[in-house]
């Protein structure tokens, strides 16, 4: 576990280093848990939200998007519920002075005994080899069953206590378990209460016309609200959905782990508007057509699972979340959920207005009930950032840090580089650049060896260089160097156009969900 956290602290100060995020405020000494993207991240970032939006609208004839407003009318966040249920279960430790969330005490907790049960295995698989059977050994050996049955039964009753919302049986849990406070190590606890976590401000000129509103702690409601406008407006039809990107804002208590859970962060989201009774159906199809997304990208079938939820929202009748394994264990980074037509009725009831779609094949009216698939793209961001990061030791005796990204979605696609800064060649390295700059994102480098410059392209992730030599300008042909095997072939500077775009378009990666 240690070897894995000190992995984490290198890719997140590598990130750093290499543009991709910075500490927000920085020069003002930081602002918790908020951050900026830099030059390169920007640019991941972004082409991350191109991959989700054109997956979305571009390959469902079926989905639209929008993009409503941060301010909402606050009786939306009543309607929803975010009033009066959006809160987090939190404690404080009396000696350390320091506030936690209690069910996340309790999970990592629970961690500990996966993490014990993963050792046992791990040390037997070394053991006896080939010939281990893993299932046989988890239901046979008595300290992993030690440590199952102790597991099932802290989450037994944490699931009890969450479900239940009771707050005095979330403390009791942490007592009985004797879950000390990382930083004090002691279990001086007080009880456990509810804090909401939307953050508030007010809209108008005088302080006594001010109407008190929110910054929207989820982009879901946009959509909502907006369900009829684009139904009526786009004409269309059950089943169709609607597509959005942007950014929530959470007043997260216990921000950590980098990235992962910030307090102002951006969604990408998808509302699918179903008959009722045909829910379930439709969130089974976008359960399996959201796993292909993201398995489309090659960071590893294994690194992925699916997470069914024991407790659901109130608004749900069904619910799963697609984990990705960081370095610090599997973690949530998309969630889809048949919501029912909670919100929807909700809205109806609240606003006075009449939210329903007149089904002309069966010839009725209803309120729709709606399947949600909804991605974090700083979640994302992280899991393309740890799963490609790589540091390693070549058979020359160098070593180099490499950032494998899928090529469509990388930040620079390609960078041309002269050998030398003299006879002609930075200037044939320019006309290449700029002739290749309409279809990718290219950068030009003559600083350092040839040698320390594929290094540094290889830190940022360009899955081509494109070097220009001597020979260039005898045979109109350049050097290109594959990031992650580093070969190097020679090819027509004709050519190169076709072969990179084949490789570096984001079509590439589309055509593999279809």
């Amino acid at each position: 576990m240690a070897k894995q956290e000190d992995v984490f602290k290198t890719i997140v100060a590598h990130a750093k280093e290499y543009g991709f995020v910075f500490q927000s405020s920085e020069i003002y000494d930081g602002l918790s848990a908020v951050y900026d993207y830099g030059q390169n991240g920007v640019e991941l970032k972004n082409n991350i939200k191109r991959y989700w939006w054109e997956a979305m609208t571009m390959l469902h004839d079926n989905i639209v998007g929008i993009d409503s407003a941060i301010f909402m009318h606050p009786t939306i966040w009543k309607a929803s519920g975010h009033v009066d249920a959006f809160n987090d279960p939190l404690i404080d430790n009396k000696d350390s002075k320091k506030r936690y969330r209690a069910d996340v005490l309790i999970e990592d907790e629970i961690a500990k005994f996966d993490e014990k049960i993963n050792k046992e295995v791990a040390k037997a698989a070394k053991r006896f080899g080939e010939s281990f059977d893993e299932e046989m050994f988890r239901k046979t050996n008595p300290r992993v069953m030690e440590h199952i049955a102790k597991r099932d039964e802290l989450h037994r009753r944490y699931s009890e206590a969450m479900n239940a919302n009771d707050l005095a049986a979330l403390k009791q849990v942490i007592l009985d378990y004797e879950i000390v406070d990382p930083i004090s190590g002691t279990r001086n606890w007080t009880d456990v209460r509810q804090f909401n976590l939307m953050f508030k401000t007010e809209m108008g000129s005088t302080a006594d016309g001010a109407m008190e509103v929110y910054l929207r702690p989820e982009t879901a409601q946009g959509i909502f609200v907006n369900y009829l406008n684009v139904q009526k407006t786009g004409r269309m039809r059950i089943p169709f959905g609607i597509a959005q990107i942007g950014k929530a804002f959470r007043n997260e208590i216990v921000a950590r782990q980098f990235i992962f859970r910030m307090r102002e962060f951006e969604q990408m989201e998808m509302q699918f508007f179903v008959r009722p009774g045909e829910e379930l159906k439709w969130f089974d199809s976008w359960r399996q057509t959201r796993m292909r997304w993201h398995k489309a990208l090659g960071l590893g079938d294994e690194k992925y699972r699916f997470h069914d939820h024991e407790k659901l929202a109130h608004y749900a009748n069904a619910a799963t979340d697609i984990e990705f394994q960081m370095p610090f264990g599997f973690k949530e980074v998309e969630g889809i959920h048949s919501r029912t037509n909670f919100d929807l009725s909700q809205h109806e009831k609240f606003s006075g207005k009449k939210i329903q779609y007149f089904d002309q094949e069966i010839g009725e009216s209803y309120v729709p009930y709606v399947i949600e698939t909804s991605i974090g793209v700083d979640r994302m961001f992280l899991s393309v950032l740890c799963s490609c990061y790589e540091a390693q030791n070549l058979e020359n005796g160098e070593s180099r840090v490499v950032l494998h990204f899928p090529a469509p979605i990388a930040p620079v696609k390609c960078a041309v580089l002269p050998l030398v800064k003299k006879d002609g060649l930075p200037e044939k390295a320019r006309e290449i650049q700029h002739r290749l700059r309409f279809d990718m994102t290219c950068q030009y480098d003559e600083k350092d060896s040839i040698g320390k410059r594929y290094r540094r392209q290889d830190a940022i992730g360009t899955p081509y260089c494109v070097t220009v030599d001597h020979q260039t300008l005898e045979d109109n042909t350049v050097t290109l160097r594959e990031r992650d095997s580093m070969e190097q072939r020679r090819v027509s500077i004709d050519e190169l156009e076709k072969i990179l775009i084949e490789n570096v378009s984001l079509n590439s990666l589309l055509k593999k969900l279809l």
